[in-house]
């Protein structure tokens, strides 16, 4: 049943690897619950999506779209253009001004030093 439904597939997807993409989107789509366009008749959800693409009642446009929207990785969100450590300690909003004081008091905080004097140890200098 499926290398039937596969070769008539190809007629309306020539490229198998395309083929493949789509059909795996729409089964996947059958599995979270869509409706089926064509009869199960006992078979799989990936059978059952070639069927679908085979007898045209699927939008092949549709289903490319929200493949390569699924496919996608970069997620646009809107980030603040400057990264300002002091404004976010401070407390402030971004693009509020915030005296030097403020900045420059860092009450009940912890500074390090980068190995001078009170740094971090090393296994060589406990030796």
């Amino acid at each position: 049943m499926a290398r039937v439904t596969v070769e008539d597939c190809v007629l309306r997807v020539p490229n198998r690897f395309e083929l493949v993409m789509l059909a795996s989107r729409r089964a996947r789509a059958i599995s979270s619950g869509e409706a089926l366009q064509v009869d199960r008749d006992n078979d799989k959800n990936p059978v059952v999506a070639l069927r679908e693409i085979a007898a045209d009642k699927v939008e092949l446009d549709d289903l490319r779209s929200l493949l390569v929207r699924g496919l996608q990785k970069q997620v646009e969100v809107d980030e603040p253009e400057e990264d300002n450590m002091a404004l976010l300690m401070a407390g402030k909003e971004w693009g509020e001004a915030v005296p030097a004081e403020q900045i420059d008091d860092a009450e009940g905080m912890e500074v390090f030093d980068s190995g001078e004097e009170g740094g971090l140890e090393t296994d060589a200098a406990k030796e």
